[in-house]
């Protein structure tokens, strides 16, 4: 990629993250409610105290000015205080980002490994009874609610079975215990949220595989392999599955930075201490420093992820660099 390219790409990545942080901020605070009642919930106190406590946190500000001092404290990395908790919200963010990347990664991983290889098997067995099923199991998970399947896999995985637990990240008996017990009570909490966020993923990446495979396998080269005595096997290998990975390049990478704000209904269904979590619960409070940082730190994620799939495209797809 030439050097203007590149920079032109990075000025655009920019200019999207400015529009988004500008719509978040105003759009907060034209949201029915009052930050200063929800901070204080105490019906009992003088409007004097409420008006201290707003001009404490800047809220009796234009919002013109209010939005020029959040600019000039970005700049410096200050993302501003929560309501809430009490705390810079960079704090915050930092303590249950990892838990929703952990989240979020494993899932993404899961879902493309099955997604490709259903959609790479039903494609090649077009019109088969497996190209039915699989793709009769793709449609319904793509269209499935995603906190309705939440609430289905812990009725029957921990209500019925009770052979996972229902809610967080860790026991709270073993916060003191060793490594390993840790890491392997944090993969059992981590099983239900995973799957519920996998299943609603494969649909959409089994769904474009065997669209580009059905694609692929009518190309001319592919009539050619066949014509020269290649094995299905090696055609789907060397041929037919690599080309049909362009278009999954670019729905991967949407996809990675949608599924950090989309974990907002499974943290919630299992109380994942992760940004889902914490957006709603900020969302609740009017909580709009946290809000803005949520938000700016997965509009980051989405934006960046774009970036990267532009920048690979020309390398895995010649015609677009030609």
């Amino acid at each position: 990629m030439k050097r203007g390219e590149f920079l032109k790409k990075i000025a655009q990545a920019g200019l999207t993250v400015l529009g988004v942080l500008i719509i978040n901020f105003f759009l907060f605070r034209v949201m029915p409610g009052d930050p200063a009642t929800m901070l204080v919930r105490n019906p009992k106190l003088s409007p004097e105290a409420v008006q201290r406590i707003t001009a404490m946190f800047g809220l009796d500000k234009p919002l013109i000015e209010q939005f020029g001092m959040y600019l000039r404290d970005l700049a410096t990395g200050d993302m501003g205080d929560s309501f809430i908790f009490k705390q810079p919200v960079i704090l915050i963010i930092g303590e249950r980002i990892l838990a929703t990347l952990l989240l979020a990664l494993v899932a993404e991983l899961l879902a493309i490994a099955a997604g490709m290889l259903i959609g790479i098997f039903a494609a090649w067995k077009r019109g088969s009874r497996l190209d039915v099923i699989s793709l009769g199991f793709t449609l319904v998970t793509y269209s499935m609610p995603t906190f309705w399947l939440g609430i289905l896999l812990v009725a029957f995985f921990a209500g019925f079975l009770h052979v996972f637990p229902v809610s967080g990240m860790i026991s709270p008996s073993l916060v003191f215990a060793g490594s390993l017990a840790k890491l392997g009570d944090v993969l059992h909490h981590l099983f239900l949220p995973t799957l519920t966020l996998a299943l609603v993923l494969v649909g959409e990446y089994a769904l474009v595989m065997r669209n580009s495979m059905i694609d692929v396998l009518t190309e001319d080269y592919i009539v050619t392999a066949r014509a020269k005595g290649l094995s299905e096997k090696d055609i789907l290998r060397r041929h037919a599955v690599p080309n049909a990975m362009i278009p999954m390049t670019t729905i991967i990478a949407m996809s990675l930075g949608f599924t950090i704000t989309g974990a907002l209904q499974v943290e919630t269904v299992f109380s994942w201490p992760g940004l889902g979590r914490l957006m709603y619960e900020a969302l609740k409070g009017r909580d709009y420093p946290l809000l803005q940082g949520i938000f700016l730190i997965t509009s980051v994620c989405v934006v960046a992820a774009n970036f990267i799939a532009d920048i690979l495209y020309p390398y895995i797809d010649p015609r677009v660099r030609a």
